[in-house]
């Protein structure tokens, strides 16, 4: 859901099967302003919705990929494809399982929603690069600056030829998490975040290596400048001018109707997950962190990708100038090699805070200059520029034990479904 500021015309595909299972909308969004508020005049369905809806209801159920489990409870996706919003599909549910897991009676299951809230995971990171590239923007922070010029608790062996810039590409050699469990105050974590030590072997600069922390650093580094929190930044920078009002830290704290808020994790020691962060390190720091902790709608997260398209302008409001954009999306890492147990050979093309050509979830879509970023709950973007392309595509495949599916051959079907009409 969008702010009250922004102008929409939505109407639903005639014939489309409107129950928990699947939900598809034709929807006729201007992007320059966004949208979100219901019409009645029907819009011309796309030739994608209902295909779209297809692939995401089947992942519903157990499959080849994953054949013991459902990917997910639920799903939401919105297209934007011209700089407007041209469909929106949900199928199943915001919540589906209690505490346990056990399967909740179907009275008491909650249907997911265009506008659910999802825990975006390591979506976070894309938002925490634009709040620091801003800083760059204004010539308060230097890309190819080391990092310890701005917070001196950034100390540690090798540590001192790490800059910025490495921060945001994955490059700096810190490890993917971590260790702050049985600190006794935030201060404690915040500091020990800091003073994480290199990877054993690693040399800044020389290879690409997925890290949280690096990404948590990045944020305590965008306080310092700005002399914001980072939600508070988060909210003068980024979601505020672009009226995402259904993204933020928290969002027990701010979202009235609980029922938009999709779940995750329905077995772990904290009990069912729903409206609290997944991510354990952004639990025992309080849930706000650069890494990880914002929740937010897909029709938020796909308005985002569209300023990036856009060249760092939505709806008359400029957050990013066009040239740090470009540099944003340009690949940072030519040449380094890519150090990841998960995806083996996976491609190192990396931008400012945003990956590039990455077909385990990119599908057909991949190429040089498609960029976007995947969360571990379930949640992805992708922007395609030739085709003018965004979609947000959010899961709540946390919902109830991550462990049941790999939500990445669900992405690329899914991408692969938009290359047949786009």
């Amino acid at each position: 859901m969008l702010g009250a500021g922004i102008t929409a015309a939505t109407a639903l595909l005639t014939g489309c099967d409107r129950g928990p299972e699947g939900r598809a909308e034709g929807i006729g969004d201007t992007g320059g302003t966004g949208g979100g508020t219901p019409v009645t005049a029907a819009a011309p369905a796309v030739p994608y919705a209902a295909p779209l809806k297809t692939v995401l209801t089947r992942y519903l159920k157990p499959t080849k990929a994953n054949p013991k489990h459902p990917t997910y409870a639920g799903a939401t996706a919105v297209v934007m494809v011209g700089n407007k919003v041209t469909a929106t599909v949900t199928v199943g549910h915001a919540l589906r399982y209690g505490a346990g897991p056990v399967q909740l009676p179907a009275a008491k299951r909650v249907a997911m929603r265009a506008d659910s809230i999802f825990d975006l995971a390591s979506l976070t990171k894309v938002y925490t690069s634009i709040l620091l590239l801003q800083q760059v923007d204004k010539g308060v922070v230097d890309l190819d600056a080391p990092v310890a010029r701005y917070l001196p608790g950034f100390t540690g062996t090798g540590k001192s030829k790490i800059t910025v810039r490495m921060l945001l590409t994955h490059t700096s050699g810190l490890p993917v998490g971590a260790t702050v469990k049985g600190l006794p105050s935030l201060a404690a974590k915040r500091a020990r975040v800091l003073a994480t030590p290199l990877v054993k072997a690693a040399t800044p600069g020389t290879e690409y290596r997925y890290s949280s922390v690096g990404l948590m650093v990045a944020a305590q580094l965008a306080e310092k400048v700005t002399g914001k929190s980072l939600d508070a930044a988060l909210k003068a920078g980024v979601t505020g001018p672009l009226g995402l009002t259904g993204t933020g830290f928290l969002p027990l704290k701010w979202v009235t109707n609980k029922a938009r808020i999709a779940a995750t994790d329905a077995r772990t020691s904290r009990g069912l997950l729903r409206g609290v962060v997944h991510d354990d390190v952004a639990a025992q720091m309080g849930g706000i962190i650069g890494s990880a902790g914002l929740f937010g709608t897909a029709r938020d997260v796909a308005v985002t990708g569209q300023m990036l398209l856009n060249g760092g302008t939505y709806g008359g409001k400029r957050l990013l100038s066009a040239a740090i954009v470009a540099e944003m999306l340009t690949n940072q890492n030519k040449g380094l090699p890519a150090v990841d147990p998960d995806r083996p050979g996976r491609p190192s093309d990396h931008g400012l805070g945003v990956t590039l050509r990455q077909p385990w979830f990119m599908g057909k879509l991949s190429s040089p200059t498609t960029f976007g970023h995947t969360g571990f709950t379930g949640t992805s973007l992708l922007v395609d520029p030739s085709r003018q392309l965004v979609l947000a595509l959010l899961t709540n495949r946390a919902h109830p034990n991550w462990s049941w599916a790999n939500p990445d051959p669900m992405r690329a079907e899914v991408a692969n479904t938009l290359t047949k009409y786009l």
